[in-house]
């Protein structure tokens, strides 16, 4: 394992992350002494335009991988329309290789509390809604936990602190369907109806939930909300690019010797986040990796030195997406890679849609023929095709998701596909697992 230099060091900005460490740091007691909360009463003696306007100018994007400016969906929510207004905070994190949003609720569940708070006197909300993936049993209870203690000290409820502010907050747990993770399939999942994405126009902000105007952010937005009230817009700035101001979590896993949590400044690159975790393991060396969980374009060692933020990864020909940094190495197969993750999206698809439905179904098959030996040139032709007919024509973004690691790994890395094809590499898959793949 090597020590980081002094440089690289500097590049970790515990913003998010800061009281993880903290003994109790889920207990509102030690969240309180350590400035928790205070965000909350300077926000409730601003107008609720002017901190909708602050957060337009901090220039905070959304953490939960489209990246749309936070201020901005804010603003899109009529007011004087005489419909209730709703917060939800999309906490179904489930992609693989993401988990960042668990640990937040985990270790610092008042902050998101204390976000949620904020950002439903900005758009004059008065129900509030946390939507946690299902099997998320430990973060859930922690959450939960929070809440009952913003209620007992007047931060919940009616007339918070005494300035005729009332917010309910309730924390729903899913059923553990990925499919929810998309804002209009979870809103319909909150419903309790079926989580499938809906057909967009009319969108959330003025038809959300309950046919209502409705904000969905992800759980890293909101919690990041206290901190730009606290700090003020220009501070945020500090930290990041210009397109793309603040600190990120990034979730670093795989052949990496220390994989976890790195709050840097957006912008750090690949090679200084190796770094920071203590370089790759022994033997292993740099092959691909994903800059945003299992649903962003896989990038190479070439790659190295591209910037995490927005734009720089979008240059690269990838998507920032949710910061899930997955590192594979040279003893690691993009084939197999690949296979595993369209098994997973493969699963996932709610079937509303023929593209997704369909597609993902056929072209795990075709892996299948291809990690057993038997496969065809043929088949690389097909897989490209099939995610010709899946990308942009699905009803959601799953789709679109699922055929990233598919052109992007033929892209980079079309020569293991043909040392399957022609012999050179040895089948990874029997003639059981192959059962179905005809």
């Amino acid at each position: 394992m090597t020590t980081p230099r002094p440089e690289t060091l500097a590049k970790l900005t515990p913003v998010l992350t800061k009281r993880w460490l903290s003994p109790d740091a889920w207990r509102i007691g030690t969240y309180e002494k350590l400035d928790g909360y205070a965000a909350l009463r300077k926000a409730l003696k601003a107008h609720p335009d002017d901190l909708i306007q602050l957060i337009k100018d901090s220039g905070l994007r959304g953490r939960g991988g489209a990246g749309f400016p936070t201020g901005l969906k804010w603003g899109f929510i009529p007011q004087g329309d005489g419909k209730p207004h709703y917060l939800v905070v999309n906490a179904d994190e489930g992609e693989p290789g993401t988990c960042k949003d668990l640990p937040l609720m985990t270790h610092d569940p008042h902050s998101l509390v204390e976000g949620v708070i904020i950002a439903s006197y900005a758009i004059r909300a008065n129900r509030a809604y946390i939507y946690i993936r299902g099997e998320a049993v430990h973060a859930a209870r922690r959450l939960r936990n929070a809440v009952q203690e913003a209620y007992a000290k007047g931060y919940l409820g009616r007339n918070i602190q005494g300035t005729g502010f009332d917010l309910e907050l309730v924390v729903h747990s899913g059923a553990g369907a990925y499919i929810c993770g998309e804002e209009t399939a979870l809103l319909d999942s909150l419903e309790g109806f079926r989580g499938q994405p809906r057909l967009r126009p009319p969108f959330p902000a003025t038809h959300g939930l309950y046919a209502s105007p409705t904000v969905v952010n992800n759980v890293g937005t909101i919690a990041s909300v206290p901190y730009i009230v606290l700090g003020g817009a220009d501070w945020w700035k500090t930290m990041g690019t210009e397109k793309s101001s603040g600190p990120m979590i990034y979730s670093l896993s795989g052949r990496i010797a220390d994989p976890g949590q790195y709050e840097c400044s957006m912008g750090i690159t690949l090679r200084e986040l190796i770094e920071l975790a203590g370089g790759m393991q022994p033997g292993h060396e740099l092959k691909f990796w994903t800059p945003g969980g299992s649903s962003t374009p896989l990038l190479t060692a070439e790659h190295l030195d591209v910037p995490l933020d927005f734009e720089g990864v979008a240059a690269a020909g990838s998507i920032l997406g949710t910061t899930a940094t997955q590192i594979f190495s040279d003893q690691d197969c993009p084939v197999y890679a690949t296979y595993r993750w369209l098994e997973f999206y493969h699963h996932e698809s709610c079937g509303k849609c023929t593209p997704c439905r369909e597609g993902n179904y056929w072209m795990v098959r075709v892996y299948r023929r291809i990690l057993a030996g038997q496969g065809t040139h043929e088949d690389l032709d097909t897989l490209l095709d099939t995610c010709d007919n899946i990308l942009g024509r699905s009803f959601c973004g799953l789709g679109d998701g699922a055929t990233s690691s598919v052109t992007s790994s033929l892209k980079y890395f079309k020569q293991d596909y043909l040392d399957y094809i022609e012999g050179r590499t040895a089948p990874k898959l029997s003639d059981k697992q192959l059962v179905g793949a005809h």
